[in-house]
């Protein structure tokens, strides 16, 4: 008999599609009976993250409090699995100077790893394997995707999955002049006795997710959403996640 899995799925956040991003992850999540989903709109539930062993976040420009990351970091280091996608780890603060990406919650950006600075306008970029030899890439090859990409400063130790690079400018962001720089699209990290699996990609967008800045969007993105290889690797995640390693 298979074992029921309890997942929590943070889905909420600004300038993207979450209602479709929410729609592929549950529809995922769906194709493994044994998942019991739980979805919110903000990290709060944590009595409820407490009773599952999955924890799932498309996010963007939003955080937990602290005392909730203290929480989720508790969660993680006890053997909690988390999936972090795409906007997750952003913080987003429009200037004079452009879009800023300040160093407001170190408690939280050094818990994922990562912090997101700044992304060139859409397009296409080759993602490359790093680490052929783990089963969340093995069998995958380089493949060319179009996406937003995302341009993140390192903020603990990764261990690098799929990278790109990258060297330009991030057009109307504070950080806008990148040199040369190796960008990391799937990563893990491990803390205490769980892990947290991060993939940059996912961006998305319709036409009604920028309100106040632009009513109606003409034309909408999917990006990476387009391309088998991104499911592919939600899927491995997922059956990651799934796996006890107890």
């Amino acid at each position: 008999m298979t074992k029921r899995i309890d997942a929590h799925f943070v889905a909420v956040g600004k300038y993207h599609d979450v209602d479709y991003a929410r729609l592929e992850l549950l529809k995922l999540l769906a194709e493994h009976p044994e998942i019991r989903t739980t979805v919110a709109c903000d990290y709060a539930d944590i009595d409820r993250l407490n009773a599952c062993s999955m924890l799932i976040t498309y996010t963007c420009d939003f955080l937990p409090t602290e005392a909730e990351a203290a929480a989720i970091k508790k969660w993680v280091e006890g053997g909690g699995k988390w999936l972090a996608l795409h906007g997750t780890n952003s913080i987003l603060k429009f200037t004079d100077a452009g879009v800023d990406a300040p160093n407001e919650r170190p408690d939280f950006m050094e818990m994922v790893g990562t912090q997101f600075k700044a992304h060139p306008p859409i397009g296409t970029f080759t993602v490359e394997v790093t680490n052929a030899d783990h089963e969340l890439t093995r069998g995958i090859v380089d493949f060319v995707t179009e996406d937003e990409l995302y341009l993140s400063h390192t903020t603990a130790d990764i261990d690098t999955l799929l990278h790109t690079r990258f060297e330009g400018e991030a057009t109307g962001f504070v950080d806008h002049t990148w040199p040369e720089t190796v960008v990391p699209i799937l990563y893990t990290r491990d803390m205490g006795k769980g892990r947290i699996v991060y993939n940059a990609l996912g961006h998305c967008r319709g036409h009604y997710d920028l309100p106040g800045m632009q009513d109606f969007y003409p034309v909408p993105e999917r990006c990476s959403w387009n391309y088998p290889v991104y499911y592919e690797l939600l899927r491995r995640g997922i059956l990651w996640a799934m796996r006890d390693e107890g």
